[in-house]
């Protein structure tokens, strides 16, 4: 008997991967760009590395996640892709569940919410 057959599973994203897809969800920006905008969103709480922006940068681009764009005269610019933006609502909805069970079982503040 052959085992069920499932759905290929993703990765799921790291934290700069994360706040990667965050920022080009918001629109288009070079390297440097998306690393600055993180710095700023998370009050300097994550700080990538060139080393690490550019891996992150690398694989979401071989995952199909992200894509580099024209007209970038110098530097790179990079966009999210119609798959990064599905990818980045799945992780987001699966961050969601995660808090709403947290709050559920007042691991968290907030008010308790019913689970369906």
């Amino acid at each position: 008997m052959s085992p069920p057959t499932r759905r290929a599973t993703r990765e799921l994203p790291t934290p700069a991967v994360l706040h990667i897809l965050l920022v080009l969800a918001d629109g288009e920006r070079h390297g440097y760009g998306i690393r600055q905008e993180i710095e700023r969103r998370t009050e300097g709480a994550l700080r990538l590395g060139p080393g690490t922006l550019y891996e992150a940068i690398y694989r979401l681009t071989a995952q199909g996640w992200i894509e580099e764009l024209e007209g970038g005269d110098r530097r790179r610019v990079y966009g999210i892709t119609r798959e990064g933006r599905r990818a980045l609502k799945d992780e987001l909805r699966r961050l969601e569940a995660i808090v709403v069970d947290a709050r559920a079982r007042r691991l968290l503040g907030g008010a308790r919410v019913s689970r369906s």
